[in-house]
Formats: C-alpha cells, structure tokens, sequence
C-alpha cells in the first residue's frame, strides 16, 4: 500500500497520508503553518462537530441536501463530536485569522469519513467537504459560532460547578472558623481583631460574585453568528436554516443558544469574547488574592505568621528535610497567571476586528478555552487538596491577638485618640502589651479594661466602653 495519496482542491494537488481523513486544504495548512505544535481544544472540535452535524439535518429537511449523503457526515460529524477522530485535526492555532484551515479541516475529514460510510474509497469524492458538509455556511459564522458554543458549554457544565464547590469549601470554613478571633491586617500592619470566620465568608462571597459574573458573560456567548456566511447578509444560506441549526444546538447543549440579533455585529466583531475573557479575569484575580492570603496566613509553621496549618499533600524541598509548601496555593496562583496573561492576549484579539470580519479567532478561541479549562481544574484542586484540610491554630491566633498594638483602637472611644496613641507608643517602646501599659498607668481598673480589650466584641459593630 502506498503511504501517501494524492487529494486536490481549487489550487491544484496536494499529497497526504494514505490513511489520513483530511484533504489538500489540510495539508496545505500543515505546510504554512508550522508554528506551536498547538492544537484546537476537544470542547472547540466537538462543537465544531455538532455544528456540522446540526447543518447536515436542517439541510436535508430543507430539501437541499440528498438524504443519503446527509445521513452518512451526521454519522460522521457524531464520530468527530465523540472525539473518535482528533487525530485528523493536525492544524496549528497559528493559522488564517478567521479559522478558515480548521473549518476546511473539519469539512475534509467530514466528507472523507461520510465517503468511507457510504462504501468509497479515500480521496473518490461522493460527498464534497464545500458543496455538502459546507452547504450554507463560511468559516466566517461557524469558527465564532464553535468558539461560541465551545466555551458556553465549558464555563456552564465544569467552570461553574468547580467554583461552586470551591464556594461552598470556603463557606464550610467561614463556620466552621467562626469563633477563632484572629488579628487583622491592612498596608500589611496590625489591624484590629477579626473572626478567622469573617474572614473565610469574605472569601466565599468573592468566588460567588465570580460565578454571577462569568454566568452574566457567558449570556453574550449564547448569541451565534450562524446564518450570516461571509460577511453577515447570509448569502448562499436559506433563510430558515440558521434558527434551525442552532435550535438542534440548543436541545443537545441545554442552553439557550440563539441566532444573533444583528449578524453584522456578531460577525464583525468579536466583543463577547473579550467580555467573557474579561469576567474570568476577575475571577482569577479573586482567586489569587485568596490564593495569596492562605499562603502567607500558613507561612511558618514556626517563624511566620502561623495562624493557619496547610494540609502536607507533598514534600516541600529536595534539600530541607521535613519542609511543607503551600504548593496547591501557588499551583493556582500561576494558573490566575496565565489566564490574566491569555486575557490580554484575547483584548488584542478583539481589537482586530478590521471591517467586517475579525482576524484573530483562532488564538482568541485558545486562549479563552485554555483559561476556563484552567481555573475550573484549579478551583477544584485547590477545594480538594487545601481548603478540605485546611485548620487554624487557635493558640496562635489568640496570641497574635494579645501582642498587637491595634487592641488600643478599642481604647479610643473611652481615653481619647491621644492618649491611646501614647500607650501604643510606650507598649511598643517597652516590649509590653496594650493590656500590660494600661494597668501600669492605672488608667482603667480590672475589668472596665477586661471589657474594653475583650477581642470578640471588637468583631462586630459597637463602641466598646459605651454601646454595644
């Protein structure tokens, strides 16, 4: 058996692997293109399927497509969904701007896996990758439409989820750390006390205005561009085929999908994306302050802050033996990294949006795919191998407490700012507590400054002294 075979399109020859499903077009961009040796993503080439798919049936209903050529690329375009055929999808990310090589790629592999069905041989032409597997769309409405399906499912069916449960961990946390009274910090300084709890439920609440407002974005997403071919006006489509399309898109997604209300906008531009983008962003933002904050807090264990005790999930040194690092924090904190990084990325991508098309699709669509596929088996890691087992050392905590010179705060209300400032000055001048000056100066008896410096009430609005 020969290994190559010889395939043509409108420039002439091309010669590919005797075995490969893919055609000229291909393997024309495999020669252009040598750049990352990066690949589009299973949830991009499944949508890319579903979408073939769902044009061969609203084609054939339509009366535009032979029902038996129909019949054998949907069996082909359910093997590309279920991900039997990756292999075939060789072309690089760096590709043409609008995606057009890996819409050729699918409309190749499609239409050689149909004409295998139908009893032919590789490279005979019973069904056509333009003519059928094509029929009534452009590169320029599927690759925004696959992006846009590719990442809904994506963030809908395991982003959200993984920060639910990430949400949830913090808030178990939140109560479970309510009655440790912990010192606080701002400008990295001696804060007033706090609950360890308060602190956990501030956590919990930031992951939750994430999932709203990557939930909020991804309703742009829901909006395809289906329909409009080149340009946006749906020339060489039929009028009812995009609603039909995205309707069988909607039933297997579960998601409100829905034809755009302007197709100039929604071909032209690119504004969802970099909107989407925007909110994982923030999300990776929240998650690296938490990220940060749990790591310093179980900094130590002896010689740092201490106030928090991180599960050992691995060795931390290969030179210091018995040392333990808050290695799931920075594993996330380098993914909050690379999604802010990949976020730039897809901004410029959006702005390059020149006329009617924009020309930065395919890295737009990496990027964005790579930061929810990120941050959702982040979010997860970091719930199950630090938040889980994540404990406080109270002792710690009290102590931490008791030394600060911010416990002279609750002292304001009843001496004056004044007086109180000196205090702090003179505890710390002389080593000594807020508790200890006071009852050096004689300033309040026993247990008027017992109630003053109680750290609890200090959690919770009122003037200590006075209201309560």
């Amino acid at each position: 058996m020969p290994d190559t075979r010889i395939e043509k399109d409108s420039m002439g020859e091309m010669s590919v692997p005797a075995d490969a499903l893919y055609g000229a077009q291909t393997a024309r961009a495999l020669e252009n293109f040598p750049i990352s040796g990066l690949r589009f993503s299973r949830p991009f080439i499944r949508a890319l399927g579903m979408i073939k798919e769902g044009a061969a049936r609203a084609n054939m209903e339509l009366g535009l497509l032979d029902r038996e050529i129909a019949m054998a690329i949907m069996e082909a375009s359910e093997e590309v969904i279920q991900g039997d055929l990756d292999d075939h999808f060789p072309v690089d990310i760096f590709q043409t701007g609008s995606g057009t090589s890996t819409n050729m790629n699918a409309n190749e592999v499609i239409a050689n896996r149909a004409a295998q069905l139908l009893g032919k041989q590789l490279g005979e032409r019973p069904v056509h990758p333009n003519d059928h597997v094509n029929l009534g769309q452009s590169s320029n409405d599927v690759i925004p439409t696959a992006i846009h399906v590719a990442a809904a499912v994506e963030i809908r069916k395991r982003l959200t989820p993984a920060l639910f449960e990430l949400q949830e961990a913090l808030g178990e946390k939140a109560g479970e750390f309510d009655d440790i009274v912990k010192i606080g910090r701002t400008h990295l300084q001696d804060a007033v006390p706090i609950r360890l709890g308060q602190v956990f439920s501030g956590y919990a609440r930031q992951v939750a205005v994430s999932i709203r407002r990557i939930e909020g974005a991804a309703n742009g997403l829901n909006e395809l561009p289906l329909g409009g071919t080149a340009l946006g006006t749906g020339l060489n489509t039929h009028p009812e085929f995009a609603a039909k399309v995205i309707d069988g898109l909607a039933q297997t997604t579960g998601l409100p999908l829905r034809e755009a209300s302007n197709h100039f906008e929604a071909q032209a531009s690119r504004d969802a994306l970099v909107n989407a983008s925007g909110a994982l962003k923030a999300c990776a933002t929240a998650l690296y302050k938490i990220a940060n904050d749990i790591r310093f807090l179980g900094s130590g264990p002896r010689c740092g802050l201490g106030e928090l005790v991180l599960a050992p999930v691995q060795p931390g040194s290969s030179i210091m033996p018995g040392k333990v690092n808050p290695v799931m924090a920075e594993s996330l904190m380098q993914v909050c990294a690379q999604v802010i990084g990949n976020d730039a990325a897809i901004t410029v991508g959006g702005l390059s949006g020149n006329f009617e098309l924009n020309v930065m699709m395919p890295v737009m669509a990496h990027n964005l795919l790579q930061s929810i596929a990120l941050l959702t088996q982040a979010a997860r890691a970091f719930s199950d191998r630090c938040i889980q087992g994540l404990e406080a050392d109270r002792e710690r905590c009290e102590e931490l407490v008791e030394q600060s010179l911010a416990m002279v705060t609750a002292l304001a209300p009843v001496i004056g700012y004044d007086q109180a400032a000196k205090i702090a000055k003179k505890a710390f001048d002389e080593g000594k507590t807020v508790r200890e000056v006071v009852r050096d100066e004689k300033l309040l008896d026993d247990e008027k400054l017992a109630q003053i410096l109680d750290p609890r009430p200090m959690t919770q609005p009122g003037i200590p002294g006075k209201t309560r």
